[in-house]
């Protein structure tokens, strides 16, 4: 049950004066639908009207606090001509204007011959200065009615910043005093305010230092709002961890086969992964272990060697892939591997056929099939294992937790569930690591398997796109394969970005049928055969949106063309070109942008032409870009802070999580008076779920 104390805090914001159904929709868009979630969300910049300039030092397009004398009404007969307000200083005149205006009300708060204190942005009219609908409007003698600063929030269409500024004080002025959940000897040793204290000065800045992810008060809010992540995570980690694992011993006969198989050995990188595996697979709890490795780094033959220790136990493993082109193609590169080691294989996907479907089940019932291999068809209540020890995720951000449990639930061995390995091909940095997967072990394979030649990048302006085309005509002609990549599917009127299918009738005008055309829109039936297509050298250029991300291994690809660089993060650009150069021959990336191209982008596009190491890429994007949208939040798993910012305080992070397992170390059940508060911390930043495995131990 949440605690008692926090109910006030989860109330809608229809529950604030003003705010009514509309404008609480309007404030869900930026903040969300809770009084916590207003409070929780920081302001971007503030007004300072501490600084009073004449109306000749005003500047245009700035706001300014002015004290004027009012000096005549000028109501407009017209509707739509504005009524204007002319004031006066010692140093000039200005206009205040106002739109469909109440006559009475404003000679009630603007009388002629009285001074006022009025505040807003000045504009020019004509040579002459004027300000539309002042913010504020105050007699001298009342100063207390201006704020001498205010905070300013993020807005959405009609939602004005009068209506956020209202709902943010009335929601702040309902937060509690909560019991202290951080150790006292760190609060004191950082300086940090408690959490009410906190909350109040983050609303209430004086300065532009006041606005940093630095700010004492900021910091203490990142770091609560890490710590509720860090103690979720490691809650989940303790409950997955707390059956009993199965014990496989490294798969010494079968991985002689394979190695003796292989045409080359593992890399220094592989063999330090699986070693990590090794153990964990040894060891008394269950594994829950993440592998990252750039594209092409050699994921899958580690995965191969982890599940042989499995089969060599006489158990099973299963193979989870997002696609079924993927499936297939695990499925062809693995089955040499298998037939040496003299395993049985089997494809599982939603689009076989009823009497092979009907086989393949049987088999995995009956523990004839080894090594399963499939998309989320593994899911399925009819998909029995007589034993299953290992299951090994792809592309882990693809899958729902949901998912991913249902699958490691299909064990058979009394209490033991299956170990667990999930790869990914996006390369994290550390930080975001600690906070999307601080649930896993993490092990990162850095090197290239031998034969991996390098890619080079070049960066080319749109204007230059018929010499593009010829370079790749000249591709095609040496008998090489491209794939030209476009970031939408339609052309839009909003983003006025080039089609895949507008790019697609371009280049058919220049390759005819050689051309292939896919996109995430396309029926999946369709978009499998065009990819198969272009794996079999049927078609010599296949234009498409990120959908080929994760897909078709081409290894005759040697080029890749990829339009509006500049709107793709770092991480994607680089999983992109990871796609060719995979079959021997050096590779090409033309990363193509749209001028003028800004410093941060071109500084991020830079970084992709001086280094091919994934982990390197992923930290400078960070750097450059933050946390918000280094992966895309729809693809990348990665949990979306409110105050805390995970490149900002990557160092409080890192506390965080010493933090969050010094606490179940000492206090399991969280039952001491600090677990007491770090509970409501939980609740206070939605980690419930996390409360629920309590207890579980």
């Amino acid at each position: 049950m949440r605690p008692a104390e926090l109910n006030p805090l989860f109330a809608q914001t229809t529950r604030l004066a003003g705010v009514g159904p509309k404008i609480a929709s309007l404030i869900e868009k930026i903040a969300g639908p809770s009084l916590v979630d207003l409070i929780l969300t920081p302001p971007i910049s503030f007004i300072d009207r501490s600084k009073r300039p004449t109306v000749a030092e005003a500047l245009v397009n700035q706001r300014a606090t002015l004290r004027v004398q009012i000096e005549r009404h000028e109501p407009s007969s017209d509707r739509r001509r504005p009524y204007r307000v002319l004031c006066a200083d010692e140093t000039g005149f200005i206009s205040l204007v106002y739109f469909h205006a109440r006559a009475d009300y404003l000679e009630k708060i603007l009388p002629e011959g009285s001074t006022r204190l009025v505040s807003g942005t000045i504009t020019d009219h004509n040579g002459a200065k004027q300000m539309a609908h002042p913010d504020h409007v105050v007699d001298p003698d009342k100063p207390e009615d201006m704020p001498l600063f205010e905070p300013v929030y993020p807005l959405t269409a009609g939602l004005t910043q009068g209506v956020m500024a209202k709902a943010m004080r009335g929601a702040a002025q309902r937060a509690p005093d909560l019991a202290e959940w951080q150790d006292l000897p760190w609060l004191n040793k950082n300086g940090w305010p408690s959490w009410l204290k906190a909350i109040q000065s983050m609303h209430a800045p004086e300065s532009a230092a006041d606005l940093s992810p630095a700010s004492i008060a900021r910091q203490r809010l990142a770091y609560d709002e890490l710590l509720a992540n860090q103690l979720a995570l490691a809650l989940i980690r303790r409950s997955r961890k707390k059956s009993k694992g199965r014990v496989f011993q490294p798969a010494s006969e079968l991985r002689a086969k394979a190695n003796a198989a292989l045409p080359f050995s593992l890399t220094g990188s592989q063999e330090k992964v699986l070693s990590d595996i090794d153990k964990d697979m040894q060891g008394p709890d269950r594994m829950v272990r993440l592998v990252q490795g750039d594209v092409g780094s050699g994921k899958t033959l580690v995965a191969f060697f982890a599940m042989l220790n499995a089969v060599e136990a006489s158990a099973q493993a299963a193979l989870m892939a997002p696609t079924e082109i993927l499936a297939r193609q695990h499925l062809s590169s693995l089955t040499p591997l298998a037939d040496a080691c003299g395993l049985t294989l089997s494809l599982l996907t939603g689009r076989d056929k009823p009497k092979q479907r009907e086989a393949n089940l049987n088999g995995i019932e009956r523990g004839y099939v080894d090594i399963v291999i499939g998309t989320h068809a593994l899911f399925q209540e009819s998909v029995r294992f007589k034993d299953l020890g290992l299951v090994i995720v792809d592309e882990q951000h693809r899958f729902g937790v949901r998912q991913r449990l249902a699958l490691s639930e299909k064990g058979a061995d009394g209490e033991a569930e299956p170990h667990i390995l999930v790869m990914t091909a996006t390369p994290i940095p550390r930080t975001l690591a600690l906070t999307a997967y601080g649930d896993m072990d993490v092990s990162a394979i850095t090197e290239k398997p031998p034969g991996r030649k390098p890619v080079t990048t070049r960066i080319i302006p749109l204007e230059r796109l018929d010499d593009v085309v010829a370079a790749v005509a000249r591709s095609l002609q040496k008998g090489e394969q491209v794939y030209w990549v476009c970031p939408l599917v339609e052309e839009s009127e909003v983003l006025a970005l080039t089609a895949a299918e507008d790019r697609h009738a371009h280049l058919k005008q220049h390759f005819g049928d050689a051309a292939g055309l896919v996109h995430g829109k396309m029926p999946g039936v369709e978009k499998d055969a065009v990819m198969s297509a272009f794996y079999r050298g049927d078609l010599s250029i296949l234009i498409a949106t990120t959908v080929i991300e994760v897909g078709v291994d081409a290894p005759n690809a040697t080029a890749i063309v990829i339009e509006h660089a500049e709107r793709f993060g770092l991480a994607q650009l680089h999983q992109l070109r990871g796609r060719v150069g995979r079959g021997g021959k050096a590779g090409a990336c033309l990363l193509l942008y749209k001028s003028p191209l800004g410093e941060t982008s071109k500084a991020r596009l830079e970084i992709l032409r001086e280094t091919e190491d994934g982990f390197r890429i992923a930290e400078e994007d960070l750097r450059l870009r933050g946390a918000g949208d280094l992966l895309g939040a729809a693809q990348s798993g990665l949990p979306q802070f409110q105050v805390a910012d995970a490149s900002a305080h990557s160092e409080l992070l890192k506390a965080a999580r010493d933090d969050a397992a010094l606490i179940l170390e000492t206090d399991p059940n969280l039952s001491s008076s600090r677990g007491k508060a770090l509970l409501t911390l939980l609740y206070l930043f939605r980690r419930d779920d996390a409360v629920k495995l309590l207890s579980a131990g």
